[in-house]
C-alpha cells in the first residue's frame, strides 16, 4: 500500500489561517481561511476543508501556534510556585538590575509570571567546587509542605550551580513529585537543569518558570486540537519549536518554552529555502500579516539561529530563529495621540472586527483601509472570504484626515508611512547589530502586506533588490509544511579551549547525539549537527560556533575569534571558553519544487533571456497575486522568477 505524500503546515495568524499543502513530486497548494480567535482549532479544520484533503493523504500536519506568546502576553498561564536556592528567592524581582527604560524613570519591567510570596526558599547550597550545604530530607519536607499548602499548578525549581551538578534539584523534584501525586495534585514539576542547563542563574530560573507557566496550557491545546483532528480522520500535529524545527505534539506538550516563537519561526525558514533556491546565502527577511511584522535573517542560506530574548518581557534563553515582531500589520490601527500627533499600532482589528473595508463590524482606519484608500488594494472579493469595500475603507480613514484638515490619500499615505517607519526600524536593529549592511543583501517580503510595503521598506534602508517569492501571501505556512522534525540537547561544558582535549570534545558531542536517538531512529536518514557556545573568557555574552567530532577545540576557538571579528568588529588577547553545546537531530527536509505559478491574466511584457519568457514590469505597478498583492514603485522593475515569484530590483 502506497504511504501518504502530503506534507501539510498550518498557519493560525491573528486575521488569517494559512495552510500549504506541499505534494510528493513538490508542487505546493494553498487555502486561507479567516482565523477564530475564540478557537483556534475552527480555522485549522476549515483550512483543512477548503483545501479538500483527507486523513489518507496526509503525511504530516505541521503547526505553528501562538498559544504560548498569548499566554504571556495576557498573563493567563498556569498558577506557578518556584523553588529556589535560600538566599535567591529574589531573582526574578532582581532581574539584571537594569531599568526597563534608561531615561523614563516611571516605566517598569513587567511582573514577573512568579510573585515573591509563591518562592519558597530550598536550604541547600552547591557552588562550582562542589556541594556546600548539603540537601537534608527535613529540608525536603519542608519544601513539599509549603508547596502543597498553595496547591499550585506546576512547579518550578530553579537551584544554583544546576547545570554542573543537578543532584539536588533531582532528590527536590522526586521528592516533590511522589507528594503531590499522593496528596491528589496532578501538579508537573519542571527542574532547570531540564528547561535550560547553562549559566546564569536569572536567565536559566525565568525560563524554567516560563516552561512551568504555559506547559499546562500547550498541553490542553495540543491534546485537544489532536483529539478535533483525530475526529475528522487526520494526524496529530506536529509543532514548530523557536528554533525552526518541528516536534510531535506528545514532545512538544513538555517543551512549551520553545514554542515561543512558533509561527514566525515558519516564515524565517520558508524565506530560507527560497534563498536556497535562488542560490541567495544572506538576505533580510520581512513577513506582513494582518497583526504584527515579523523580521528576520538568513545567512549561509539558514535562519539564523541565535539564543535567548525575551517574549513579552519575559526571558527565554532557549534557542530560537532570530525574529524580532513590530505591532505594525494590515489590521494596525491608525489612531492620533494626545498631542496630535499620527501613531500606527499597537492595536489591532485582527479577524474580528477587522479592517473596516472587510465590513465586519470595524470603523477604525487600519493599514489595510489606507491601501484600499490609494487602490494598492482592490475593492471586491480576496482569498478566505473577504470582501473589500472602498467605501468603508474611506470612511474609515476620514477619521483622521478630517482633524489633521488633509485629503483622504495624503492621510493614508502618512498612515503606510508610519507602519513603514516601524518597521525599517526593525530590519534595522535585527541587520546592523549582527554586523550586516542592509544595502548589501535583498529583502524577501512575503505575508499578505511584506509585497506591498517592500519598496519602500528597501528605500528607506538603502536596498536594491526585493524578492517576492511564490506563495507570497502563505510562506509561513509552507516554511511550516517542508521544516524537518527534530530533537534537540543542551549540555553544560564551562571549560576553556586550551584545556579540552580533541578526544574530550569528541565525546561530549556524540555522546550528546547518542542520547537524541530513539528506537527506530537507525532506519531513518537523521542529520547530527553540533554547536558549541564560546566566549572570551568573562565576557558577556556568546556565540554559537559550528563544530564537528575530531575538530580541535583550538580550531574551533579560532573560527569564534573569526565570527566574533565579523559580528563586533574586534578581537580580545583573551582566551576562548566553551559555556555548552547544543546538539540537534534532523530529519530530512520534505522536498519542495517551486514552478512559476499559472498565468493570473495581468498584461505585461514578455522578454525572452534565452532561457524562459521573462515578464517585466515597470512602476509603478500594482500586481494582484493570488495570496497577496505587489506594488511596484516608481524607478523600480519587478523581473518574473523561474521559481515563481519576482525579483523587484532599483534603477538608480
Amino acid at each position: 500500500m502506497s504511504m501518504p505524500r502530503i506534507a501539510v503546515g498550518i498557519d493560525v495568524g491573528g486575521t488569517f489561517t494559512d495552510l500549504a499543502a506541499l505534494h510528493a513530486d513538490g508542487t505546493v497548494h494553498t487555502s486561507k481561511v479567516l482565523s477564530v480567535a475564540s478557537d483556534r482549532a475552527v480555522g485549522v479544520l476549515d483550512a483543512l476543508r477548503v483545501a479538500a484533503l483527507n486523513g489518507s493523504q496526509i503525511a504530516h500536519i505541521a503547526h505553528g501556534t501562538t498559544v504560548v506568546t498569548n499566554l504571556l502576553l495576557e498573563r493567563a498561564g498556569a498558577r506557578v510556585v518556584a523553588c529556589a536556592t535560600e538566599g535567591f528567592t529574589d531573582l526574578l524581582e532582581l532581574r539584571r538590575q537594569e531599568r526597563a527604560a534608561l531615561y523614563d524613570l516611571a516605566k517598569h519591567h513587567p511582573r514577573p509570571l512568579v510573585e515573591p510570596a509563591q518562592v519558597i526558599p530550598v536550604r541547600e547550597r552547591i557552588t562550582p567546587d562542589g556541594v556546600t550545604l548539603a540537601l537534608t530530607e527535613e529540608a525536603i519536607a519542608d519544601v513539599v509542605n509549603a508547596v502543597k499548602a498553595q496547591q499550585p499548578d506546576t512547579v518550578a525549581i530553579t537551584l544554583l550551580h544546576a547545570y554542573g551538578d543537578p543532584s539536588h534539584e533531582r532528590a527536590l523534584g522526586d521528592a516533590l513529585r511522589t507528594a503531590l501525586s499522593d496528596a491528589g495534585l496532578a501538579a508537573d514539576v519542571v527542574c532547570s537543569h531540564d528547561a535550560l542547563p547553562e549559566i546564569r542563574e536569572y536567565e536559566r530560573m525565568a525560563t524554567t518558570v516560563a516552561e512551568a507557566y504555559a506547559r499546562p496550557a500547550v498541553r490542553r491545546y495540543l491534546s485537544g486540537l489532536s483529539e478535533r483532528l483525530a475526529q475528522h480522520g487526520f494526524p496529530p500535529p506536529r509543532v514548530m519549536t523557536s528554533a525552526g524545527g518541528t516536534l510531535s505534539a506528545h514532545d512538544a506538550a513538555s517543551h512549551a518554552a520553545a514554542l515561543a516563537l512558533s509561527g514566525p519561526a515558519g516564515g524565517v525558514t520558508g524565506a530560507a529555502a527560497i534563498a536556497r533556491a535562488l542560490g541567495v546565502s544572506r538576505a533580510l527577511t520581512i513577513d506582513i500579516g494582518g497583526t504584527s511584522a515579523d523580521v528576520g535573517l538568513v545567512d549561509d542560506g539558514e535562519p539564523l539561529v541565535e539564543r535567548g530574548g525575551g517574549v513579552a518581557g519575559v526571558p527565554i534563553a532557549l534557542p530560537r530563529v532570530l525574529v524580532e515582531a513590530v505591532a505594525a500589520g494590515g489590521g494596525s490601527i491608525a489612531w492620533l495621540d494626545d498631542g496630535g500627533a499620527l501613531r500606527t499600532g499597537p492595536m489591532s482589528a485582527g479577524a474580528s472586527p477587522g479592517p473596516a473595508a472587510y465590513g465586519r463590524g470595524g470603523v477604525r482606519p487600519t493599514v489595510t483601509d489606507a491601501h484600499v484608500v490609494l487602490g494598492t488594494i482592490a475593492p471586491g472579493d480576496w482569498s478566505g472570504g473577504v470582501h473589500i469595500s472602498l467605501d468603508r475603507a474611506r470612511a474609515a480613514v476620514d477619521t483622521i484626515a478630517a482633524p489633521l484638515g488633509v485629503s483622504l490619500e495624503r492621510a493614508a499615505e502618512a498612515i503606510i508611512a508610519t507602519a513603514d517607519a516601524t518597521m525599517a526600524r526593525a530590519l534595522r536593529r535585527v541587520s546592523v547589530e549582527r554586523g550586516v549592511d542592509p544595502r548589501d543583501v535583498p529583502l524577501i517580503a512575503f505575508g499578505g502586506g511584506g509585497p506591498l510595503h517592500a519598496c519602500g521598506l528597501a528605500e528607506r534602508l538603502g536596498m536594491r533588490q526585493v524578492i517576492v517569492p511564490p506563495h507570497a501571501g502563505v510562506l509561513s505556512a509552507v516554511g511550516l509544511a517542508l521544516a524537518p522534525e527534530r530533537r534537540e540537547s543542551l549540555v553544560s561544558v564551562m571549560q576553556r579551549a586550551d584545556v579540552l582535549s580533541t578526544t574530550s570534545l569528541a565525546a561530549l558531542l556524540e555522546q550528546a547525539a547518542q542520547s537524541l536517538r530513539a528506537d527506530g531512529d537507525d532506519a531513518l536518514q537523521l542529520e547530527v549537527r553540533w554547536w558549541m557556545r564560546a566566549r572570551y573568557e568573562g565576557q558577556g555574552y556568546e556565540l554559537d560556533i559550528a563544530v564537528q567530532p575530531g575538530d580541535r577545540p583550538t580550531a574551533v576557538a579560532d573560527r569564534f575569534v573569526a565570527r566574533h571579528a565579523q559580528r563586533a568588529g574586534f578581537v580580545l588577547d583573551r582566551v576562548v571558553e566553551f559555556i555548552s553545546a547544543r546538539t540537534t537531530l534532523s530529519s530530512a527536509p520534505w522536498p519542495v519544487r517551486f514552478a512559476r505559478p499559472r498565468r493570473d491574466g495581468i498584461v505585461t511584457d514578455d522578454v525572452d533571456d534565452g532561457r524562459a519568457m521573462t515578464r517585466l514590469l515597470e512602476g509603478p505597478a500594482v500586481v494582484r497575486l493570488p495570496d497577496a498583492t505587489m506594488r511596484v514603485a516608481p524607478e523600480w522593475t519587478a523581473r518574473s522568477l523561474d521559481i515563481g515569484g519576482w525579483m523587484l530590483e532599483r534603477q538608480q
